[in-house]
């Protein structure tokens, strides 16, 4: 790899400023942290402690306040009368699109959290009270949402949205002039650093874009307000904007010479580095709470009245329950995809080394049409039997699922991109779990597409085809291995035929096997 972006320069630079410096860079932070007063040093009785529990209470309000922007759309009724295609472009132009770019907007505001606290390693009361005051901005987006897709015509919405949003961005600034008041607080190589001031200025230029983007989206909102809503979602991408114009400005005028105002953290680059640990935690607390949505709807709408009950049924709650059989098929239906999925990312992020930016946010676009199960589920069980708007229901969910597996089969492919840095040895090309692992990736999507061609072909059977793939992928995902190691030796058998006996092979396969342990590089 080249020593020409960013992330590179910087570590040559430390590198160089830990030399000049002697062995004293080397010293552990708290070591660094002796010039300070001895409340400023960490540890018990100190003021200052580990950033590790705010981090979490961090990702898991993000995580939720992510997730339940989907309620006023799944909590949209579509009467039996209605045209439930007609239903869904009127959603599209409103509700979803709205859902999925604030989505994608709580996500940018999460990865800039990630970078952030990459940066600031420990924490103290100041800096916990001002990352709570974040987080009750973010908390209130999802009221800025459902004000946007109720009244998509009106600026209030969007003007609250984009207020909240300049006001994190505020905050966010204030922790970062705390934290560079106070290096104890940093990281080590920031510590260590003699150009602490070119690394604020650059960290406070980047933390301001989002917010100086809301402050023009809102100003549109009063002249065009159809502007704003395409402002709002350049945000999502203007790190690969930026990256694209630094492109072809290197390629007019040639390659401008770096300062040291860049890091490892800040880089805008596709390869940027992001704590894996907190991906992991992001995208487990969307998929719980996807599945707890689920059941609040269970809860709420399917639960007959006592009086009910009483008067139609004789008072036998089982005749009762039977009425709404099509809704607990749906739902079991439903928790099992959202598990799988879950199951799907978990055996990904285990052999995944190193997660960066590009992979973080095929991760959210996954995590976006997760997000969208709960509108699935309401609409496989809300319509009469062999009625056009239940294959059409049934089809939109077949299109959620393909593309929340897509995703995450596109981060494998992006982690074979450049293998070497970003997975496990096992699943690399020529790994012995890299067939394995494509094809727990692949399973989803193409059962997926195949039962959405199939509910075309054959549309009286839309509903039993669709149950019928919701009941055989479990089954699918427990002889995985087994369907694996038989179509490896039916293409062995093939094109390799001289190859040794496949049964003796995997034997010595099996002998040698070593249990992965993901703790162990």
């Amino acid at each position: 790899m080249g020593r020409n972006d960013d992330g590179d320069i910087i570590e040559h630079h430390v590198e160089e400023e830990m030399e000049k410096k002697g062995p004293r860079s080397h010293a552990a932070p708290s070591s660094l942290q002796e010039s300070g007063s001895p409340s400023d040093r960490g540890g018990p009785g100190s003021g200052t402690q580990s950033s590790h529990r705010l981090l979490a209470y961090s990702d898991a309000l993000l995580s939720i306040i992510a997730t339940v922007m989907i309620l006023p759309v799944a909590h949209t009724k579509v009467h039996d009368d209605e045209e439930l295609r007609e239903s869904v472009q009127l959603l599209l132009t409103t509700k979803i699109a709205v859902y999925l770019m604030t989505f994608l907007i709580v996500t940018v505001a999460w990865a800039a959290h990630i970078r952030l606290f990459q940066v600031i390693v420990r924490i103290d009361d100041c800096l916990a009270l001002l990352n709570l005051a974040c987080m009750m901005l973010i908390t209130f987006l999802p009221y800025t949402f459902s004000l946007m897709a109720t009244f998509p015509d009106n600026i209030l919405g969007i003007l609250l949205f984009c207020g909240c949003v300049m006001v994190n961005g505020v905050i966010q600034s204030v922790i970062v002039l705390y934290a560079f008041s106070r290096p104890f607080l940093l990281n080590e190589q920031i510590q260590i650093s003699e150009n602490q001031t070119f690394y604020k200025n650059h960290i406070l230029k980047v933390i301001m874009r989002v917010p100086i983007m809301c402050f023009f989206a809102s100003i549109a909102s009063l002249i065009v307000f159809q502007l704003s809503y395409a402002l709002l979602a350049i945000i999502i991408f203007l790190p690969y904007i930026s990256q694209s114009l630094k492109w072809c400005r290197n390629k007019a005028i040639g390659q401008v010479e770096e300062t040291p105002d860049s890091m490892m953290f800040y880089t805008y680059l596709p390869n940027e580095p992001l704590s894996k640990d907190r991906v992991e935690a992001f995208s487990d607390g969307v998929y719980a709470i996807v599945a707890t949505l689920l059941i609040l709807d269970i809860c709420e709408d399917n639960v007959p009245d006592p009086t009910v009950v009483e008067k139609e049924f004789g008072g036998n709650l089982v005749f009762a329950l039977q009425v709404y059989g099509p809704e607990y098929l749906a739902y079991f239906g439903s928790f099992a995809t959202v598990g799988l999925l879950w199951f799907v990312h978990h055996s990904l992020f285990l052999h995944v080394t190193k997660a960066t930016r590009f992979m973080g946010l095929l991760n959210t676009f996954s995590l976006a049409f997760v997000g969208g199960l709960p509108l699935a589920y309401q609409l496989t069980h809300e319509f009469p039997r062999n009625s056009q708007n239940e294959l059409e229901a049934i089809q939109i969910s077949c299109v959620i699922i393909f593309f929340a597996g897509i995703f995450q089969l596109a981060i494998w492919v992006v982690a074979l991109y450049n293998e070497q840095e970003t997975l496990h040895p096992y699943v690399r090309y020529g790994g012995r779990e890299h067939v394995f692992m494509l094809a727990k990736l692949a399973l989803y999507p193409c059962v997926a597409l195949v039962t959405f061609f199939l509910t075309c072909i054959l549309s009286k059977f839309s509903t039993s085809i669709f149950h019928l793939m919701e009941i055989t992928v479990p089954v699918a995902f427990l002889v995985l291995r087994l369907l694996v190691r038989v179509g490896l030796a039916l293409l062995r058998l093939i094109f390799c035929p001289d190859r040794p006996d496949l049964r003796r092979v995997v034997e010595e396969e099996d002998e040698t096997r070593v249990p992965f342990n993901p703790l162990v590089t």
